[in-house]
């Protein structure tokens, strides 16, 4: 982890020291004077030359470097390593300030377009956080979908198309699917006879998925199909159409987006835009 710390480094320090500059911009000296104590407040976990780093900043950088892994598995040393960072982002900021680079054009205008950014973000996410897709929304959306097919698929997965012409002629000649695939393909789901257990077809590949959504109940595809892993010889057990809770999740993405781009659109009707690209 401790390495993990050092590399993020160079990829997330400026950002940061951007951000603390954002802090210290057009204060001038006030920037070294603490702000009034407030019982109620977090202790800053540290306070450089009388500007403090507060804890929620300290907390939300630590959560940009471990990039969704648990705060829980960082040991002292390494939030300490953290902290030491982010001190040195402060003092640089701080020099930066009294070196008045925040008034040159380049910096002002990357410190502007982070503002932006930030905001904009944080709208997005006020504007999800307060309009997530009711249950009448989701039900409606699933029955007016085109397409809910789940599917129950095997598959023998090999590394070269001559050995799957090989197995689909052995299949073709007698064999059982369920024997060639355990003694035959390089996946996982040897052991269960290729059985791949029922799934939809945005959770597989494209080439394979088109391949399963052409075969009818019992059919095996009469020619091998390539992905990425290899080359695929498939069988289709069953359809049915999935359940609800199986597609709520891609319900709730695609009922937000479209929310979000006509929240977009009232925007733009509402502002006076002029391209001068």
């Amino acid at each position: 982890m401790t390495q993990f710390f050092r590399a993020q480094w160079t990829s997330v320090s400026a950002v940061a020291a951007i951000t603390l500059l954002l802090a210290a911009c057009g204060k001038g000296q006030q920037a070294a004077t603490p702000p009034a104590a407030d019982k109620t407040a977090t202790p800053p976990v540290a306070v450089v030359d009388g500007t403090p780093i507060s804890r929620d900043a300290y907390d939300d950088y630590l959560k940009g470097l471990l990039r969704g892994k648990p705060v829980t598995d960082v040991t002292a040393e390494e939030k300490n390593q953290v902290l030491d960072q982010m001190i040195n982002m402060q003092l640089i900021a701080t020099q930066a300030e009294k070196d008045g680079l925040e008034k040159d054009p380049e910096v002002a205008t990357r410190l502007a377009l982070l503002r932006t950014q930030i905001l904009a973000d944080a709208a997005a996410q006020k504007y999800v956080k307060n309009n997530e897709p009711t249950d009448q929304e989701l039900h409606t959306a699933y029955d007016a979908a085109t397409d809910k097919s789940e599917y129950h698929a095997s598959h023998i997965l090999v590394p070269t198309k001559e050995k799957a012409e090989q197995l689909i002629k052995k299949i073709k000649g007698g064999a059982k699917f369920e024997d060639v695939a355990k003694a035959e393909s390089t996946d996982n789901s040897k052991a269960n006879g290729g059985d791949l257990g029922w799934f939809t077809l945005a959770r597989m590949v494209k080439p394979f998925g088109d391949a399963v959504k052409g075969l009818k109940k019992g059919e095996i595809t009469t020619e091998p199909v390539q992905t990425q892993y290899g080359w695929h010889i498939i069988k289709l057990e069953d359809t049915r159409d999935a359940p609800f809770d199986q597609f709520k999740g891609q319900l709730t993405n695609g009922i937000m987006q479209k929310k979000f781009a006509a929240y977009i659109d009232g925007l733009k009707k509402n502002a006076k835009i002029e391209k001068k690209l």
